[in-house]
C-alpha cells in the first residue's frame, strides 16, 4: 500500500513538470514572429497565404473518396463470391451497386463532376 502510495505520487509530479515544461515551451514558440511568417522558398510572399479555396474541387475531392470507400466495401464480396456463391450476396452487392450509380448519376447532372469550367 505504501508503493503505491509513493507511485501514485511520483506519477503526479511527473505529470505536472510535463505539463508545465509544455506551456512554458508554447508560450516561447508563440511569441517567434519567423514562424509565423509565411514561407516561400526564401522570398517574401508575394500574395496573401488566405487565399480562397475552390469549392469545386472541394465537392470532386469528397465524392472520389466517397467512391475509392465504396471499392474497398466491394472488394470483399468479390473474394467471398469466388470462394461460394450466395444469392443474397449478390443481390446485395447488386443494391449497393445500384444505389452508387444513381448517386454518380445525380452528381454528373448536379454539375460537381464538372470543376473545371
Amino acid at each position: 500500500m505504501f508503493e503505491t502510495f509513493w507511485s501514485s505520487i511520483v506519477a503526479l509530479v511527473l505529470s505536472v513538470v510535463v505539463m508545465l515544461l509544455g506551456w512554458v515551451l508554447s508560450k516561447r514558440a508563440l511569441s517567434d514572429r519567423e514562424k509565423e511568417s509565411p514561407f516561400e522558398c526564401g522570398f517574401d510572399p508575394i500574395k496573401s497565404a488566405r487565399l480562397p479555396f475552390s469549392l469545386r474541387f472541394f465537392l470532386l475531392a469528397i465524392i472520389f473518396l466517397i467512391f475509392d470507400v465504396e471499392i474497398v466495401l466491394l472488394f470483399p464480396v468479390l473474394v467471398s463470391v469466388s470462394s461460394s456463391f450466395s444469392t443474397s450476396l449478390v443481390v446485395g452487392s447488386f443494391i449497393f451497386l445500384i444505389i452508387l450509380i444513381v448517386g454518380l448519376f445525380h452528381e454528373w447532372n448536379e454539375g460537381s463532376l464538372d470543376w473545371a469550367q
